[in-house]
C-alpha cells in the first residue's frame, strides 16, 4: 500500500539550502526504493521524469524517481528550474513535489567550519556571506515546496523517519508523533507544531541529590510525580491530545512534533516527554522520543 503522497506522485525535486542535508534526505528516499540521482542538469529532467512515469505505469516496473536540484545544477536558475516544472505537471499530467531542505544560517555556518568546506555561493567571502546569497536566491524554491523540513536540531535518523512517513511505499498513513524535550534557554524548537510548557513543576535542579540527574533517572520521576500539580497536568494534556491525533491524521497530516520545554531542558521536560512517549506507544501511537538540549 502507498502513502497519500504516492498515490498522486511518482516524483520528489530534494532542494534547499546547501549543508542543510539534501544528500541524507535523496539516501534516505533511495533506502525507500526510490531511483534517486543528484545533480543533474535541468534540461533532463523532464525526460527523467516522464521515462520514470512511463515505467511506473507498467505494473511490476519501474521506481518513483527523487531528483536533487540545487545551485551547482549546471543551468541551474529558480525561475528556469519551475518553468522545467510547470511544462511536465501541464503536459505530462505529472505532480513533481518539491522537498526543500532548510537549516538556521548559524547551524550551517557551524557545519561549514566543523567540516571546512567551501560554500557553493561564497566564492573568495566568508561562508556567512554565501549562505544569505544562496537563502536569498533559492527562497521562492522554499515558498512554492510541497513539503519544507527543517534540520537545525535534528539528526540524519530523524529526517529518514519523517520520510518514511510521508513516502515509504507500506506506510499506512498513520501519524506519526515526534516528541522532543528542550530548554527555554536555547530556544524553542522551530520544528514543533504543539509546545508545552512544565516550568510550573517543582525544579530537581535545586535539590543536591538530583542536580546531576536527569529526567531519565526512577529517583527524578519520583521526586516530579511527587509534586501535587504533576498527575493533574499529566492527565489533562493526554485527555487533549488524545482526539486530537484522529483529526490531525483526518486533514492529511502525517508527522506531528510536540516539544516539551522547561528551563534547563534536564529534568522536567526530560521526564514528561518520557512519559508521553510511553503513553503514544501504550495508545498505538507511533512515537519518537529525543532529548534536544539533554546532554
Amino acid at each position: 500500500m502507498m502513502s497519500q503522497w504516492q498515490e498522486k506522485v511518482l516524483a520528489v525535486i530534494v532542494t534547499g539550502l546547501s549543508g542543510a542535508g539534501k544528500s541524507s534526505a535523496l539516501k534516505a528516499l533511495e533506502d525507500l526504493n526510490f531511483e534517486a540521482i543528484d545533480n543533474v542538469p535541468l534540461s533532463m529532467l523532464e525526460a527523467i521524469i516522464t521515462d520514470s512515469h512511463l515505467q511506473f505505469s507498467t505494473p511490476g516496473f519501474g521506481r518513483p524517481v527523487a531528483v536533487g536540484v540545487d545551485i551547482r545544477t549546471r543551468d541551474f536558475g529558480v525561475d528556469i528550474f519551475l518553468n522545467h516544472l510547470d511544462q511536465i505537471t501541464n503536459s505530462f499530467d505529472i505532480h513533481a513535489h518539491i522537498l526543500f531542505v532548510d537549516c538556521d544560517d548559524d547551524v550551517l555556518l557551524r557545519r561549514y567550519e566543523e567540516t571546512r568546506h567551501r560554500h557553493p555561493m561564497a566564492m573568495d567571502r566568508p561562508v556567512a556571506d554565501g549562505i544569505q546569497r544562496e537563502r536569498k536566491l533559492v527562497s521562492p524554491l522554499r515558498q512554492r515546496a510541497d513539503l519544507v523540513i527543517d534540520t537545525t536540531a535534528i539528526g540524519p535518523g530523524e529526517l529518514k523517519t519523517i520520510l518514511q512517513a510521508q513516502f515509504a511505499e507500506d506506510a499506512k498513513n498513520e501519524l506519526t508523533v515526534f516528541v522532543t524535550s528542550f530548554s527555554y534557554r536555547k530556544g524553542l524548537p522551530r520544528e514543533a507544531d504543539l509546545v508545552f510548557d512544565t516550568r510550573f513543576l517543582r525544579n530537581p535542579h535545586y535539590e543536591s541529590k538530583l542536580r546531576e540527574l536527569s529526567g531519565r533517572d526512577e529517583t527524578v520521576g519520583v521526586y516530579l510525580k511527587a509534586d501535587d500539580a504533576y498527575e493533574p497536568f499529566f492527565g489533562n494534556l493526554t485527555q487533549m491530545l488524545k482526539p486530537l491525533m484522529p483529526r490531525f491524521k483526518a486533514e492529511g497530516k502525517s508527522y506531528l512534533t510536540i516539544a516539551i520545554g522547561c528551563t534547563g531542558g534536564r529534568h522536567r521536560s526530560v521526564f514528561v516527554a518520557e512519559q508521553l512517549a510511553k503513553w503514544f506507544d501504550k495508545a498505538g501511537l507511533q512515537a519518537q522520543l529525543n532529548h534536544r538540549d539533554l546532554e
